[in-house]
């Protein structure tokens, strides 16, 4: 009615009040408007800030004009942007009454923002500078909605290098190939080649100021360039080969203008397969020595590779494909930088691109002192936690392989790397990952961060969520949390705690346009984000890929951990001082006093945790009024952390009983471990409740890498509904082996009657002596000792008997026939001494597992008078001619068995008097 109203008195006022009433709306409806200034010739970087103001301004409704400072009318307001070297943009900025150069100039990618009058200058240190200066200010305007013009600030990164990793890496391996080889086509990597997902998390870096992206593929090149030397190497076919090169040009260009490093990564040493089959090798070996028509085929793939594709750094894997500190540094020294210097020569420039090495499965300090005399732009990057998150109290070997790489003088980079016992439940505690990156200064001595994805490596660029529209989620549209929180606190670690509280209840808030709630999402994050953590640092046996902790443990490697290798350095290494539950049983029953962490502690605290978290997104839940589908996701990731937390605490409870059983021989003990297993049980239940309908997976890595809880072999027992069973059979053995210990008449378990493996028959290529696997035999032709014990299974084997103090100094390599598959029989002494080969270890020898041999089959089996006690691994073999490369140390060479028979892993148990036999045995 008002409008009516008003619209009829103006009909009546005369013609030139209505001319100037009209004047007066236009002018009010008008647009404010704003010139966004740059010299001509300013860089790609600086142009790219400008693009991103000009988008922010559009959105808030604003008229934007560009402009050179020549061209600028002094009219209006204003957004300057340049560089501090910029003579043309200095002297501008002083003729408008700016300090030159005013203040100190920032650090490396720094900016200075100041304001006169109705004009903003962003000054920076260099174009990533200004560039960053430009998102600050787009940020702002988007917050408030517009900008103040009093506004003055200097600000600058902390850490030198912050970056993300992509890896050019799938699920499984492909047919024919070996962990790492994926050649880079539609079929494997349909993501590839989408532009706009490129674009998106190009912008998802640079928001949040990142600097670097690293790739990740065990030999890229094949995919990247050809050579004239060896146009047999190429593994695309040609217009995959033209894709590819349009696309690292694309990715490359739109990179550097966001200020972004394009680093691709590669291991040492792996082949393409057409190279490998036109000279009849292996793709990988790990014991292979550098063959000359190898390192020649690198050494020019890496020069082409620098040569086609500027402003590219190389992050180089010298350890998994490859071994020995000798070779390591001649490979580093005399294959990888000759390339980078031919590529830079072909070129005709001499500014060196960042080449990183990776510290894992090397001597790194020895590789850099070889190094750095011959090129300087060296970086060296190590795992934080190793392949999972687990404290932000770091210490022992793993910190000090850190501190002795930050030590040089050189940049040295913090990699959390993997996340596997993060994966797939969303993680996302600010608190938790401000304190990691604070140790990372500290402690470490790092001043670089290299990121992997938070879940979902081997799966890029989708997560692990199951929707019922068939959709697949994108890992940077769920996981932007854990982006912007590692982001953050790489360009500033040493922010105040209660403005953390306030920035991350804003962000999570207008996230779920929840206001306030966004606190109790925000609680929800920091609690659950304590509980992974907490349980792999005191109960797991790795940090790494052969574990997923989210689908939990068994009993039996809760009471007997050191039977599935622990890795060394782990417990010492991966959190704060404490107890492991062996060490703490035994500490119990002896009445000892306890040191640091203790399972009863951790178990509940984060029972604690998830009770929290569960009350805290309750809370927020009727406040939510965004996003509501993304909210109830997390909520459910919420109660699937509860629902693993309890099932955990009451397995471990179930455990200390068991523990307790192993040194009082009380039956009554087990018998209070079974309604702690009982509730583990229904724990469990509810988590696949959980999960079942909201989740593909747990693990993205669905290969034999994975053994813990269960190999995951062929994909499988990758889902908590898979393991359920083996956990309710778990339970089953705990009540059977109960009532056998209850009915027997000695107190003691019958014996189970065990058949010995069937032999096989194998040609040795070789003359050696033998020995037959039966006590008061000889295993070595040098060395005294001889079997007094060994288990039933191995009983009658016919074994090579070598010289130990040959196989200490040179190791052997096997060859022999077979006409049927095989497993061959190799005994690992039990043992840290570095005069014993060490069996193989999957976290620094991806490739550890092809042949089933990184698990132990038999622990303890043989005790031979004067050595230590063996373990029994199996390596298999298909019919025909076959090697085996086994490295310097004493090991033992069992003989064959016939590949299709059942084996039943066990703890055999023979060791010293001093030692308590395990009690894993109950639950088998």
């Amino acid at each position: 009615m008002f409008n009516l109203l008003k619209a009829q008195k103006t009909m009546k006022l005369p013609i030139i009040q209505l001319l100037i009433f009209a004047l007066i709306l236009g002018s009010c409806s008008q647009k404010e408007s704003i010139t966004l200034i740059s010299t001509e010739g300013a860089s790609n970087r600086v142009e790219f800030g400008k693009e991103k103001l000009m988008e922010a301004f559009t959105m808030a409704g604003f008229e934007v004009q560009s402009t050179s400072p020549q061209n600028w009318n002094g009219k209006g307001k204003a957004i300057a942007l340049g560089t501090w070297d910029d003579e043309i943009y200095s002297d501008w900025l002083t003729q408008n009454g700016f300090e030159p150069a005013s203040g100190e100039k920032p650090g490396d990618e720094g900016f200075q923002i100041s304001s006169k009058d109705k004009l903003i200058a962003v000054q920076g240190a260099d174009g990533s500078g200004a560039l960053y200066g430009a998102i600050d200010l787009a940020n702002r305007l988007k917050k408030e909605g517009e900008l103040d013009f009093s506004i003055n600030l200097t600000d600058e990164p902390e850490m030198v290098l912050r970056g993300a990793c992509i890896g050019m890496q799938k699920t499984e391996y492909l047919p024919g190939r070996g962990v790492y080889e994926y050649p880079y086509t539609p079929e494997n990597f349909p993501w590839f080649y989408d532009k706009e997902l490129w674009i998106d998390y190009l912008d998802m870096l640079v928001e949040n100021r990142m600097n670097s992206l690293y790739l990740w593929n065990g030999h890229p090149f094949a995919s990247l360039v050809k050579l004239e030397d060896y146009p047999y190497a190429v593994e695309v076919d040609d217009e995959t080969f033209k894709k590819n090169e349009e696309m690292f040009k694309f990715i490359t260009e739109e990179a550097d203008k966001r200020g972004i490093w394009v680093i691709q990564m590669f291991y040492n040493i792996i082949v393409s397969k057409p190279f490998a089959d036109h000279h009849g090798i292996k793709t990988q070996d790990r014991s292979r020595p550098i063959l000359p028509f190898i390192a020649d085929y690198t050494q020019k793939s890496i020069a082409a590779f620098i040569e086609k594709y500027p402003n590219v750094g190389l992050l180089v894997a010298l350890g998994e494909a490859m071994s020995g500190e000798e070779t390591d540094v001649k490979w580093f020294t005399e294959t990888v930088i000759p390339g980078v210097k031919d590529g830079l020569k072909a070129l005709g420039t001499n500014e060196e691109p960042p080449i990183i090495l990776r510290a894992h499965d090397t001597n790194a300090p020895l590789v850099m002192e070889k190094s750095l005399p011959i090129y300087k732009n060296l970086y060296t990057t190590h795992k934080y936690n190793g392949e999972s998150l687990t404290t932000y109290e770091p210490r022992g070997p793993w910190s000090q392989i850190h501190r002795d790489l930050s030590s040089k003088g050189n940049i040295h980079i913090s990699n959390v790397h993997i996340l596997a016992n993060l994966e797939p439940f969303r993680y996302g505690s600010p608190d938790f990952i401000q304190k990691s990156v604070k140790a990372m200064h500290e402690v470490h001595g790092a001043n670089a961060l290299h990121l992997y994805p938070q879940a979902s490596y081997w799966d890029w660029p989708y997560t692990a969520d199951k929707l019922a529209s068939g959709d697949r989620l994108l890992q940077i549209e769920r996981d932007w949390i854990w982006y912007k929180a590692w982001g953050r606190y790489a360009w500033e670690s040493q922010r105040d705690r209660e403005d953390e509280i306030a920035y991350w209840t804003e962000m999570v808030g207008n996230k779920y346009d929840a206001g306030e709630g966004g606190r109790y999402i925000l609680e929800a994050y920091e609690e659950t984000g304590e509980i992974a953590p907490k349980l792999l640092r005191r109960f797991g046996i790795t940090e790494g890929n052969r574990q997923t902790l989210l689908l939990g443990m068994f009993g039996s490697q809760l009471v007997n951990p050191y039977k599935w290798r622990v890795y060394p350095g782990f417990y010492e290494s991966c959190g704060p001082v404490g107890e492991i539950l062996v060490d703490y049983a035994e500490k119990e029953w002896k009445g000892q006093p306890h040191e640091g962490e203790t399972p009863p502690q951790i178990i509940q605290e984060v029972e604690a945790h998830g009770e929290k978290a569960v009350e805290a997104i309750e809370k927020a839940a009727p406040m939510v009024n965004g996003d509501k589908a993304e909210f109830e996701r997390l909520k459910n990731d919420v109660y699937a952390y509860k629902a693993f937390a309890d099932f955990f605490a009451a397995k471990v409870r179930a455990a200390m009983e068991v523990l307790e059983f192993k040194y009082s021989n009380e039956v009554s003990d087990l018998e209070e471990a079974v309604p702690y297993l009982e509730k583990s049980v229904e724990h469990y239940k509810k988590l696949v409740d959980l999960t079942k309908d909201s989740y593909h997976y747990a693990n993205s890595m669905q290969t034999n890498m994975r053994r813990i809880p269960v190999g995951g072999n062929d994909g499988k027992n990758k889902h908590w509904i898979e393991l359920l069973p083996h956990y309710e059979e778990e339970l089953a053995s705990l009540k059977r082996n109960i009532e056998l210990l209850k009915n027997s008449k000695d107190g003691q378990m019958p014996q189970k009657e065990v058949d010995p493996w069937q032999k096989a028959a194998i040609n040795w290529k070789g003359v050696y002596a033998d020995f037959t696997a039966q006590a008061g035999y000889k295993v070595f032709t040098d060395d005294q000792g001889s079997i007094v014990r060994l288990a039933d299974e191995i009983k009658g084997l016919e074994g090579l008997k070598l010289n130990s103090e040959k196989l200490d100094d040179e190791g052997i390599t096997l060859q022999f026939s077979n006409e049927k598959p095989i497993k061959l029989v190799v005994g690992f002494f039990n043992t840290g001494d570095k005069h014993y080969l060490n069996p193989p270890t999957l976290e620094t020898n991806a490739a550890g597992n092809m042949r089933g041999q990184a698990e132990v089959q038999l622990a303890n089996a043989m005790e031979i008078a004067g050595l230590p006690p063996v373990n029994i691994h199996t390596y298999e073999f298909e019919a025909g001619d076959n090697e085996l490369v086994l490295g310097e140390g004493k090991v033992l060479i069992l003989g064959a068995i016939d590949a299709g028979q059942e084996i039943q892993s066990r703890e055999v148990g023979l060791i010293g008097e001093e030692q308590k036999a395990a009690v894993d045995w109950v639950f088998y």
